[in-house]
């Protein structure tokens, strides 16, 4: 017992600060009423309209506004706080949910409405999901568990990923839509009201005296420049590009792939979420960065076959098991990458370096998702997955060949920080599988 419980510290230790507790816990709740909203939107959409071009444009309209606004969002980040910019978004946030919700519920809403509402809801994800991303270090005292909040971090993103679908699915048939929409409002009371309870220092950026499209450029250039970034928000770009719509698609495969109902895609949505959930589980309990690389190719290779696999699958239990391969190796990708980003990127650039991960990762979705719209109302939703999984799997072969070079550069910045020699006294052989021998 006392084992397990000293594992279980361990994976929780950037709990034992007060801000990430509140923010851990308000995110927790929060994320299962998003989840919910976006399962019951997906479905409202095709019971609207029967289209899957139509559930592609949805998701276009609520993810372009993060690939336009994003870079400039991240440099607010640098400069601003980033406390008082969440508050905002997550109220703005909770607006939105609030009139959805009524529109539905007094059975009003049209294709148009929901158009509109993702419109706006992708503006203030715009600025929201840059600065979230990098708020993480200003609610950890101790840079060496910041890769350990980031994972639990994503625990709590995929453990609501599998509470929130479940229930949507179960509601939708009994209640309707609407009822998501408006628990989905409710429960942002409890990220806001954890943030209203933070104390925060407020820190003086050094940036805040540059002029705007001089602090985007200097962004992007040390972004570019700094080749493991670069590699990195490529290969997720490319993922989320070409990858990461088939959930726009799941609507399709419940309803006429598999010939269920609501509940069949929450189930499918639930199945990734347990995947990447245990995921998540296995970052946090991990000690050190080194290795990721590896961690990064292997998962977004392990991702690309489960969507190769399901696209063939006519069975739903059969689909539900590659949902968890899928759900783990977008986790694993998804996440070790975020770490990555976050241990290598100086402090000062980190808001603008951020937002360029949350451009790479959900501003290249909306491109994607309404090309997988598209595409799957011309060859089907089946062979429109399988495109995606195949182009996913060359990436991560890519990815892959990359590795001994990004190594060579990441190395002396990890000695640099004491990350290898810190390791070297405990994990020799893990330092030797995943750098290359001192010459």
């Amino acid at each position: 017992m006392k084992i397990n419980f000293s594992a279980a510290k361990e994976v929780l230790r950037a709990l034992k600060y007060r801000n990430y507790r509140l923010f851990f816990t308000g995110q927790g709740i929060s994320l299962i009423g998003t989840w919910m909203q976006q399962i019951a939107l997906g479905w409202l959409v095709y019971k609207l309209t029967d289209s899957a071009f139509l559930l592609g444009l949805v998701s276009f309209s609520s993810q372009i506004p993060t690939f336009i606004l994003a870079l400039f969002a991240g440099l607010l980040a640098d400069r601003y706080s980033k406390h008082k910019i969440i508050i905002i978004t997550q109220s703005l946030a909770m607006l939105q949910a609030f009139i959805l919700a009524i529109l539905t519920l007094t059975n009003t809403v049209n294709i148009w409405h929901i158009i509109t509402l993702s419109v706006f809801l992708g503006l203030i994800n715009a600025f929201d999901m840059p600065t979230r991303q990098s708020f993480a270090i200003e609610l950890v005292d101790d840079k060496k568990d910041l890769p350990n909040a980031i994972a639990l971090n994503s625990s709590a993103f995929n453990a609501a990923r599998l509470i929130g679908p479940t229930i949507a699915g179960i509601l939708i048939t009994t209640l309707g839509e609407g009822i998501c929409f408006l628990i989905n409002a409710i429960s942002y009371i409890a990220v806001i009201f954890a943030l209203l309870r933070m104390k925060i220092q407020s820190v003086q950026n050094e940036v805040k005296s540059e002029k705007v499209m001089q602090g985007l450029k200097e962004g992007i250039k040390y972004a570019y420049n700094f080749i493991p970034i670069r590699i990195l928000l490529l290969l997720v770009a490319i993922v989320s590009l070409t990858g990461m719509p088939y959930t726009v698609l799941m609507p399709v495969f419940a309803r006429d792939i598999l010939h269920g109902d609501s509940s069949t895609l929450g189930y499918l949505f639930g199945a990734v979420g347990i995947g990447a959930f245990t995921g998540a589980i296995y970052l946090a309990s991990r000690k050190t960065v080194l290795g990721l690389g590896r961690w990064i190719a292997a998962a977004t290779s392990i991702f690309s076959m489960g969507l190769l696999l399901f696209s063939f699958s006519r069975n739903i239990y059969f689909s539900l098991f590659l949902m968890l391969f899928t759900g783990f190796g977008m986790m694993m990708q998804m996440a070790s990458t975020n770490t990555l980003l976050q241990t290598l990127v100086d402090n000062n650039k980190r808001g603008r370096v951020m937002s360029l991960y949350v451009m790479a990762f959900m501003g290249t979705a909306p491109i994607g998702s309404l090309m997988a719209g598209t595409l799957a109302s011309t060859i089907g939703a089946p062979l429109t997955v399988l495109s995606s999984g195949i182009i996913c799997l060359a990436a991560a072969f890519w990815f892959m060949k990359q590795l001994p070079n990004l190594r060579k550069v990441i190395r002396p910045i990890y000695i640099q920080m004491g990350i290898l020699p810190e390791v070297s006294q405990g994990l020799q052989s893990v330092t030797h599988l995943n750098m290359p021998p001192n010459k």
